[in-house]
């Protein structure tokens, strides 16, 4: 995995920056954006850089911007000679949802259509522009994050768990049609993570009990708990992993 280079979207916080230091500490390249908070990139880089002797670098995306994916890579293009992984992980939350994160009878099309752009299109999007990238090295690893919130009943979560659900079909036709160049792709279905994302929820005390309830576990999952199954999926070892879901949710969809 040394000298490797994983690019993911969305890594200054909760899993997205779990991912990254999980492979930063293999000795794998970051190649992360961030969606408008340069400082805490900034130092990310340079603590990564400093602690694990990798490279990494930061690049701003705002994954409803579709025409940002191509310039995105091309500036990867710069710093880095190769592409081997890439994890589709940043998502959006608060004021874009609006409309999108409710109950059924109060989703309005801008909401919906902004976390399908945020979900489906990102990911299409960013894996077109690795697969590239991918090919030329003969082959590689995408992975995209999911929920388990497209298989169970989460209160107000209907535009997130349709759109998780189109994610997740999309990424087994990808990998029926990229697998001829050497990529794997899969996705990663996590139960409810104690993070930022998840606190913004209005009823984020009401999840985090029931999660804990429904747990074989007895506990929330962590950002640490999702970035070791995305690790797995993009080593040798997951080698002939391809075109599945692996649920990361400590037993809460079986309870």
């Amino acid at each position: 995995m040394r000298k490797k280079t994983l690019v993911i979207t969305g890594a200054t916080k909760g899993i997205g920056k779990a991912i990254a230091e999980k492979f930063a500490q293999n000795g794998v390249d970051i190649a992360f954006t961030y969606n408008s908070n340069s400082a805490v990139a900034d130092e990310l880089v340079k603590s990564w850089e400093s602690e694990y002797g990798i490279k990494a670098r930061a690049y701003p995306l705002n994954i409803l911007e579709p025409t940002e994916f191509k310039p995105l890579f091309e500036a990867i293009d710069k710093d880095f000679s190769r592409v081997d992984f890439f994890v589709s992980n940043a998502m959006i939350y608060g004021r874009p949802v609006v409309g999108g994160y409710g109950k059924f009878m109060r989703l309005k099309p801008r909401g919906l259509n902004n976390i399908y752009t945020a979900t489906v299109n990102a990911f299409v999007l960013g894996s077109q522009e690795a697969a590239k990238r991918m090919q030329k090295v003969g082959g590689g690893s995408i992975v995209t994050m999911s929920s388990t919130g497209n298989l169970i009943y989460i209160d107000n979560y209907a535009g997130h768990g349709t759109n998780k659900a189109a994610v997740e079909a999309m990424s087994r036709y990808a990998a029926v049609e990229l697998g001829e160049m050497g990529i794997r792709v899969n996705a990663v279905s996590g139960g409810p993570i104690d993070t930022d994302a998840l606190k913004a929820f209005t009823n984020y005390e009401e999840v985090k009990a029931e999660t804990i309830k429904r747990s074989a576990l007895d506990r929330m999952g962590s950002p640490e708990d999702i970035a070791g199954s995305v690790y797995f999926l993009c080593t040798p070892e997951a080698g002939w992993i391809t075109g599945q879901t692996i649920v990361v949710d400590g037993g809460t969809t079986f309870r």
